[in-house]
């Protein structure tokens, strides 16, 4: 039976109505370790400094459509090369939705390997494209040879390598990525959104390969709230690219936000630095759990899995004691009895910890 006319049916296209939205759970009064978010708020005297600018900020007015001030204090603080363009958008998923708009065709690839972040398939549907995923190998690291034999097969326009990879944690080998780099006939965007959390960084490359462009965020430093990514590479690359940018996408509130905090980039460092001395404790508590395989980490999550069939109770024990991670089971594949828990503070994660235990000990 064919759709009516004036239905959704009849005009949206398949490919959309086949997509599930993105689902963000509420949290309640749970505590929040499931969307890898910076646990730590601002003290108070910083908060009040903060309103003071907001005060002096223009909301009648557009913002400045190039962002420039805030452009180039991005380029300081994540330490992009003086040769290299930047694009920034509301959030990296209007990044990754804008790389996808400006080389979109039919039959045309992005290519990932997988599982890694759900917004690369997402977009590259959304867009018209095909995507393909390359599995991973059995310990989550990256299986080159097969990366390889897709991409000579599949000619992608775009490969996306998350460094460190999500939900995972794991950091791909830098050589290998450059020989993805070398290999890929298009673009290679590797995605650094957990950059505050690892030394490993492709930023200073960017002039060696001019295929190669970086993702970066600020979502992770503990501006998650403000909604701003950042790309990074060869000014040919990002004229084009940032032809897909919607006018004024970063708006007066978030320029003036990002602005403010990262004069104040020290305080955001060294919460990141206790982030990843509780990262390691947490890797080291949760290695202690019979029946609970750990792997390693170089964000500010930790993903881990627990006995066959278990993963679906263990995930509702833990909610009803108030403490909410990710179950990624549901996802099936090799995230089958998966959860992963973002890294909180000492109490959270301790908090967590116990309710880990007492769940296992109902299972």
């Amino acid at each position: 039976m064919s759709a009516a006319p004036k239905s959704p049916q009849f005009w949206i296209r398949p490919e959309i109505r086949a997509l599930k939205a993105y689902h963000v759970p509420d949290p309640g009064d749970s505590i929040k370790l499931d969307a890898m978010e910076n646990p730590y708020a601002w003290p108070a005297p910083l908060v009040d400094a903060w309103l003071e600018v907001l005060r002096e900020v223009e909301l009648n007015r557009y913002p400045d459509p190039g962002a420039r001030a805030l452009t180039e204090r991005l380029r300081e603080a994540m330490q992009v090369p003086a040769g290299a363009g930047i694009v920034l958008g509301n959030g990296s998923d209007e990044l990754i939705q804008m790389l996808a708009l400006s080389v979109a065709q039919p039959d045309r690839v992005i290519l990932a390997p997988e599982p890694t972040f759900v917004m690369y398939r997402m977009i590259a549907e959304v867009a018209g494209m095909c995507y393909q995923g390359v599995p991973l190998a059995e310990d989550f690291s990256l299986d080159l040879d097969a990366m390889l034999r897709a991409i000579d097969l599949h000619q992608p326009a775009i490969v996306f390598l998350a460094y460190p990879n999500n939900p995972t944690g794991t950091l791909f080998g830098a050589d290998a990525i450059e020989t993805i780099i070398e290999r890929a006939p298009g673009m290679v965007v590797v995605d650094e959104a957990y950059a505050p959390f690892t030394d490993a960084t492709f930023m200073p490359r960017l002039a060696e390969y001019p295929n190669l462009l970086v993702l970066r965020t600020v979502s992770k430093m503990g501006l998650a709230g403000l909604r701003l990514g950042l790309l990074a590479g060869a000014p040919e690359w990002l004229e084009e690219i940032d032809k897909t940018r919607l006018p004024y996408n970063i708006n007066v509130l978030t320029q003036a936000s990002a602005l403010f905090a990262l004069e104040h980039k020290a305080m955001l460092d060294e919460q990141a630095g206790l982030i990843r001395a509780e990262r390691s404790r947490l890797i080291e508590a949760l290695s202690a759990f019979e029946g609970i395989r750990v792997y390693p980490s170089e964000a500010n999550f930790v993903l881990f899995r627990v006995a066959e069939g278990t993963a679906d109770a263990v995930f509702e024990a833990l909610r009803a004691r108030g403490v909410l991670i990710k179950n990624l089971n549901p996802a099936g594949g090799r995230m089958r009895d998966c959860l992963r828990v973002t890294v909180g503070t000492p109490d959270e994660n301790a908090r967590f910890l116990a309710a880990l235990e007492a769940a296992l000990a109902a299972d």
